[in-house]
């Protein structure tokens, strides 16, 4: 009877890659020898990914680096070894050819803060100034009404007619 294609993986994943098991023979203890598990990376992903913010200098440099590439696989090559996307050269090479070094800076991201009139600013002093009066007088009204009420003096309020 032959195994079934899964049992043979599950065999073989036991067993260290690369070594052969004699039959009948008992499986040794294990060796110092990192097993394949251990090498594996944590396949979790983190929570939020991190955005990579590259410097001015790193861009113009990976630019120039690929500009001396030739050979085929040469910027294949470039982009593996440092985790890049073409995309990215594309937009970076478009920068350079803009001519400046402030091109190739990491643009702020969001949205973009609104320039402020002064009349603005000037009328928005003018109601916390007025705010600032208004909670005075309050304060004022509500001692008067006090001490009018300790003295017996009845005071005259807006909503009494005049007769």
């Amino acid at each position: 009877m032959n195994p079934s294609p899964r049992q043979t993986q599950v065999e073989e994943s036991s067993v260290t890659e690369g070594a052969r098991s004699a039959t009948g023979v008992a499986e040794e203890a294990p060796s110092s020898k990192p097993r394949l598990s251990d090498q594996v990376p944590d396949p979790e992903v983190p929570a939020k990914a991190q955005r990579r913010k590259f410097t001015a200098e790193y861009k113009l440099r990976i630019v120039r680096e690929a500009e001396r590439c030739n050979k085929p696989g040469e910027l294949g090559a470039l982009f593996r070894r440092e985790g890049l996307y073409s995309s990215l050269l594309t937009a970076w090479r478009r920068e350079v050819e803009q001519g400046t070094r402030s091109a190739l800076r990491s643009k702020k991201r969001g949205p973009k803060p609104r320039a402020v009139d002064p009349r603005v600013k000037e009328l928005e002093r003018e109601n916390a100034r007025l705010r600032k009066r208004l909670e005075h007088a309050e304060i004022v009204i509500t001692v008067q009404k006090k001490i009018s009420e300790l003295l017996g003096i009845p005071l005259e309020s807006p909503n009494d007619e005049k007769k």
